[in-house]
């Protein structure tokens, strides 16, 4: 007669991740690997949180420094001829459904955008027929527009400058899509200015914490304040 072949049994269910955790940990080589571990995740989580906290305490600490320079005669003189350099202060922007209040700087270059917020330099200054184009962070150096996907057509958002305060309401849904709406980060279209009308144009990465695509939210000019004689 053939021996018969009995296979070993099998266990009901698998051992638990705890009791294969503990016989790695009593093992030397298992106990160092577990607290190298360990540290790489603490440091992981602690440069996670500290990141966004760091960029904007240093946002905070640039948007003192413009302002304090803002209301400066020289700081005017150079926005009323037209000598706004990159990284210079240009318009406070206001966005009061969103408790926004930021001081926006000319240039969108990543220095110049680490104030938090930039205007293309190729578009128009606040108040001038065309399209006033401004870029701003929405996870870091102070986020001012991390809940621009809250807003909605009638929102008012105002540009302060040392010369005026110029209001700008949300236009309704147009050209087939919402406002806000999702662009590619190539479609430079969406800062274009159009014949006849006083636009300014909000943009900032999408989603949050992505650089893939571009939220876009469209404004029109419905009211200017002057604070001092045109030039």
């Amino acid at each position: 007669m053939q021996p018969s072949y009995t296979p070993p049994p099998v266990p009901s269910s698998g051992r638990s991740f705890g009791n294969l955790l503990g016989d790695a940990v009593r093992r030397p080589g298992g106990r160092r690997a577990i607290s190298v571990l360990s540290i790489v995740l603490f440091l992981a989580g602690v440069t996670m949180f500290a990141f966004p906290v760091g960029t904007d305490v240093y946002g905070r600490y640039v948007q003192g420094n413009l302002e304090e320079e803002f209301d400066d005669p020289q700081v005017v003189a150079a926005y009323t001829e037209r000598r706004i350099q990159v990284g210079d202060g240009l318009t406070t922007l206001r966005i009061p459904s969103l408790d926004v209040e930021v001081l926006v700087v000319e240039g969108t270059t990543p220095s110049a955008l680490r104030a938090g917020a930039g205007h293309y330099a190729a578009t128009a200054l606040p108040g001038e027929p065309g399209n006033v184009a401004i870029a701003g962070h929405r996870t870091t150096y102070g986020r001012p527009l991390n809940r621009m996907d809250e807003m909605k057509p009638g929102d008012i958002v105002e540009l302060e400058t040392p010369l005026a305060v110029h209001t700008y309401k949300a236009v309704p849904a147009f050209g087939g899509h919402s406002n806000p709406w999702v662009v590619a980060p190539s479609d430079t279209g969406v800062v274009a200015p159009e014949v006849g009308r006083s636009l300014l144009t909000l943009t900032t990465c999408h989603p949050k914490g992505s650089a893939r695509q571009r939220l876009i939210m469209r404004f029109e000019l419905v009211d200017t304040k002057q604070l001092r004689p045109p030039a």
